[in-house]
């Protein structure tokens, strides 16, 4: 791919908040305030500085590396073969998942301005268009996928501007008080809160996995991460703050509750224009899907962990072959509705590349100490560690049967290891 169409330092921070902002900050301050009150605002802060420990790992392990992969790639240079596919296979199969999910998301947002969006036939063309014509965008190269993924980014970002610049002007400061409401239970609430709002910052460990697309990606990497966490984390306690200042206790019950708050200060346009927002934020996550899914698995294909030709490339410098295996699970998976279970159990299967990324600092500080690293997490293991204990608190108090789900999901890659594992040896 020649350079002039690889991604620059300004597009990877776009494709970043791209793949971070989505559906989640639109619909979920409803349900965090319901289980803290306006507590809720600690439990965001509380997941920034969680969030911000592991992007730094990832920041530091990004630097490191030039190949595509991202979490993949950091398990197995630390770890080894195995642990290094589990990462990758899971990465791939939860991105597959989570854009169906996204494709889905879609339509059933649509049918809110067109009623026929939400089903039958209309609901599985819109499907097929949103993720088949993602797909072909790809496979016409990166340059079309990093102007569509700029303007669809920008697009998102307006309307959620305005509703933090107007807004902040009309906080009712009854709306703050109490901090925690008498029927809270403590620790409990605390971490299902943290857990359900962890969903809205997921995605930033998306951004080293196509790091083959970028110009600069040991450089980039990881400015771009530490900028992107730094934008939505004040995005994030900004639109939280302006929900429950315009708000109060309706939050709570809200459906869509940026859209309600925006309704209050701003009029029914202002609640058009987040309506609309809403439409593009998840159009957006679902190009920047579009792009990073596939590249999941192009990462395992080149180093022979599954079958060489999902990484070659087309005439457009694309991975063609993983472009449409992505696609088609997607399709799948997003008509057939199985997804809905799976999608849940996002966040838990997440830590499944969040955990040996951390772990694997330390490890890779002593264990391939020839690296040149563009940046190096400061106060030694301090960071990681806290990150792998936070995140272990967090999982340990999920449902045991999303706990199930992810190790599941883990159990089915080792047989696909094994299979491949036994014809790379039988070609050797």
């Amino acid at each position: 791919m020649s350079e002039k169409n690889k991604l620059g330092f300004w597009s990877i921070v776009l494709l970043g908040i791209n793949s971070i902002i989505g559906s989640g900050i639109f619909l979920l301050p409803n349900k965090a305030y319901n289980l803290m009150g306006v507590g809720s605002i600690f439990v965001i802060i509380f997941d920034m500085i969680l969030v911000l420990s592991i992007a730094l790992c990832f920041a530091e392990a990004g630097g490191m590396f030039k190949k595509n992969g991202g979490p993949y790639v950091y398990a197995k240079e630390a770890f080894g073969d195995f642990v290094g596919f589990e990462v990758g296979f899971m990465k791939w199969i939860i991105g597959i998942i989570a854009w169906a999910a996204m494709a889905a998301a879609f339509a059933q947002a649509l049918s809110k301005v067109w009623p026929a969006a939400g089903d039958g036939v209309v609901k599985a063309a819109i499907i097929i268009i949103i993720l088949g014509g993602l797909g072909i965008v790809n496979i016409l190269g990166v340059q079309i996928s990093k102007i569509l993924n700029n303007i669809i980014t920008v697009g998102k970002l307006l309307p959620l501007i305005l509703f933090v610049a107007v807004g902040i002007f009309f906080l009712n400061k009854g709306n703050f008080t109490p901090v925690i409401p008498q029927n809270v239970s403590g620790s409990t609430n605390f971490a299902a809160a943290a857990l359900l709002m962890f969903y809205a910052f997921t995605g930033f460990e998306s951004i080293a996995v196509a790091a083959e697309d970028m110009h600069n990606p040991e450089k980039d990497v990881p400015k771009a991460i530490m900028t992107v966490m730094a934008i939505v984390s004040l995005f994030y306690i900004l639109i939280l703050v302006v929900s429950i200042g315009a708000l109060g206790p309706k939050l709570a019950t809200s459906v869509a509750p940026i859209a309600d708050a925006a309704n209050i200060f701003l009029g029914p346009i202002g609640s058009s224009i987040v309506t609309a927002g809403t439409l593009i934020s998840i159009g957006g996550i679902n190009i920047a899907a579009s792009f990073i899914t596939p590249r999941s698995g192009v990462a395992l294909a080149e180093d022979g962990i599954l079958p060489k030709f999902i990484a070659k490339n087309g005439k457009h410098g694309t991975p063609v072959y993983a472009i449409l295996i992505t696609v088609v699970l997607a399709i799948l998976l997003a008509l057939s509705g199985s997804f809905a279970k799976l999608a849940a159990i996002s966040v838990i299967s997440r830590f499944v590349q969040y955990l040996p990324t951390c772990l694997a600092i330390p490890v890779l500080r002593k264990k391939r100490p020839e690296l040149v690293r563009t940046f190096k997490i400061p106060l030694g293991p301090v960071i990681p560690i806290f990150a792998v204990v936070v995140s272990c608190w967090l999982v340990y108090n999920s449902d045991i049967s999303k706990i199930l789900f992810g190790l599941g999901g883990l159990l089915i890659g080792v047989p696909v290891y094994l299979v491949m594992k036994k014809l790379k040896t039988k070609n050797i």
